[in-house]
């Protein structure tokens, strides 16, 4: 069991969170931040990191990809769809993966 809540975070926690989490952006409700890689390869290489992460938070992200860039929106669908401490602690390890 995940020592993270999927109780939603007020807007103001949400902000209050993202310097914690340099690079992202909050906005409709969720988490959002672009990478941008070197080649396709890395970008399909970072995806698979984040495979292992959500995994083990049992939380699984918003991802898409166009050749070198990957996009990983984060919400908590059993909140009604906003964020939660459990988003925030995803944020924090695709940041720790992430060599960019």
């Amino acid at each position: 069991m995940s020592e993270f809540s999927r109780q939603a975070l007020s807007p103001q926690a949400v902000q209050d969170a993202l310097p914690s989490i340099q690079g992202w952006e909050y906005a409709d409700n969720a988490i959002s931040r672009m990478f941008e890689f070197k080649s396709f390869r890395e970008a399909m290489s970072f995806i698979m990191r984040i495979a292992f992460e959500a995994e083990e938070l049992d939380h699984h992200p918003e991802l898409s990809n166009v050749y070198n860039k990957v996009g990983v929106t984060l919400r908590t669908h059993d909140a009604n769809n906003n964020v939660t401490s459990l988003d925030i602690e995803l944020a924090r390890r695709i940041n720790h993966l992430s060599w960019i």
